[in-house]
């Protein structure tokens, strides 16, 4: 969990002016911490900020997305979620319950970079690796 100092720490790093829209809506991101959709963010923060517009959390969101503070996470499903951990990870996504996971994996990340050291991509610089591995969580399987 984030604390307002942290989160105002965050947004003035990147140059952005601190509002309250933002500050709450990178707070739902950084609380809810399950790679959440819109629709759930507003949900949240709701709650304690009624009068906050659907169409401002669209705008916030990609306005955080768009300054590094956050990053956007596809699904099957074509429904964007958002994710707050901006270190190196990869994630387990579930095909039947639209679950997502973080999922860290030193010795894949070292695999992958040393695996593509050696592929001649020429014109191409690669900046990180996230791979998003699909599978069902025993979880859902059980009836």
């Amino acid at each position: 969990m984030a604390d307002t100092t942290e989160i105002k720490n965050r947004l003035e790093e990147k140059g952005l002016k601190i509002t309250p829209q933002r500050m709450v809506i990178l707070e739902a991101v950084y609380n809810l911490n399950n790679h959440p959709t819109a629709d759930k963010i507003i949900e949240y923060i709701r709650q304690k900020h009624p009068g906050i517009a659907t169409g401002t959390v669209y705008k916030v969101l990609e306005t955080l997305v768009e300054s590094g503070l956050i990053k956007k996470v596809n699904t099957d499903k074509d429904i964007m979620r958002y994710d707050g951990i901006l270190e190196s990870h990869h994630h387990l996504y579930c095909s039947s319950c639209d679950v997502i996971e973080d999922y860290n994996d030193k010795e894949l990340d070292e695999l992958l970079k040393n695996y593509f050291e050696h592929k001649n991509l020429q014109g191409f610089i690669i900046e990180e690796f996230v791979l998003q591995i699909k599978g069902t969580f025993n979880k859902c399987c059980i009836t």
